[in-house]
């Protein structure tokens, strides 16, 4: 009866959501061989560990390296029948609204994420390990600042920009190293620009310092010392022309095309963002937002 009444208060996400997954599309990642094969490699690895015992943690490791795949479907399709058995865990639904964001299902993202949230409260935060470790194998968020960033991000591609500051405020709470404190700051500025708070976003950006040591976030950095005024945003344009197909060329070229877009030029913005759309960063957030930017136009 205890599983039941779970399952009622808890599992009405679990697929209460509407057919998007089923209907969206997917551009699989490109990598090379080598990095395939180590994909895959690790993909089995998950799957036996998850076949042996049937854990949340394992449940979720086998959905992260399926979506490390570009099988985002599948990934979506493993958190469900984790929240089925475990529907309080606030990391199932975290790890699906991220994937549901990968495939523009923002609305049944938004509910994912925001049950998330409910699940976290009162609780003490916990280091996320990483799935595709960064250069010093050292993880650079949390469950409760990733549960807030995605929400954020979520209603930020909705054009939801109130909700969105809403969300990025909880984060920023959370964000407790410059890493994570430079990647949440660079959404809430860009979400106070578009809401035409430009005093209130300049006073966000007085907590990064021009001798932080970041260990993945430098595109970030970079675009917050543009909006502080110590980097030309036309040698940044100059960068990213010269490169069209990297995860760097997407976040930068988000950003400063949203730079472009709230200081009214408009035309420069769209030049931006559909170069970013021309790139092969399908799945990256920068590609996700220049992609939402020409929509709405």
């Amino acid at each position: 009866m205890k599983a039941v009444l779970l399952i009622f208060l808890f599992g009405a996400t679990a697929f209460a959501q509407s057919n998007c997954v089923e209907t969206a599309k997917v551009v699989q990642p490109q990598v090379s061989a080598e990095a395939q094969r180590d994909l895959e490699t690790k993909l089995n690895e998950a799957r036996a560990l998850f076949e042996k015992e049937q854990s949340a943690d394992n449940i979720i490791w086998f959905g992260r390296r399926t979506a490390y795949l570009g099988r985002y479907k599948d990934a979506i399709r493993i958190y469900s029948d984790g929240i089925k058995k475990f529907p309080a865990d606030a990391r199932l639904y975290r790890h699906r609204g991220h994937r549901l964001i990968t495939l523009r299902c923002f609305d049944d993202a938004i509910a994912d994420l925001e049950q998330a949230s409910k699940l976290i409260k009162g609780k003490p935060d916990e280091i996320e390990p990483d799935g595709l470790p960064n250069a010093r194998n050292i993880p650079t968020s949390t469950l409760q600042s990733n549960i807030w960033y995605h929400l954020g991000l979520a209603y930020y591609l909705k054009g939801d920009f109130e909700r969105a500051l809403t969300a990025y405020r909880e984060a920023e709470k959370v964000s407790k190293n410059p890493d994570m404190l430079v990647a949440t700051t660079h959404w809430l500025y860009m979400t106070l620009r578009r809401l035409g708070r430009e005093k209130e976003a300049t006073k966000t950006l007085a907590p990064i310092k021009n001798d932080f040591e970041l260990i993945e976030n430098v595109d970030y950095y970079k675009l917050i010392r543009i909006y502080k005024g110590q980097l030309d945003p036309a040698n940044l344009w100059l960068e990213i022309s010269q490169r069209t197909n990297s995860l760097s060329n997407a976040t930068l070229g988000y950003g400063l095309g949203n730079w472009y877009l709230y200081n009214g030029q408009r035309a420069d913005a769209e030049k931006v963002f559909r170069q970013v759309t021309a790139g092969t960063q399908w799945s990256s957030f920068g590609y996700i937002a220049a992609e939402a930017e020409l929509k709405r136009k």
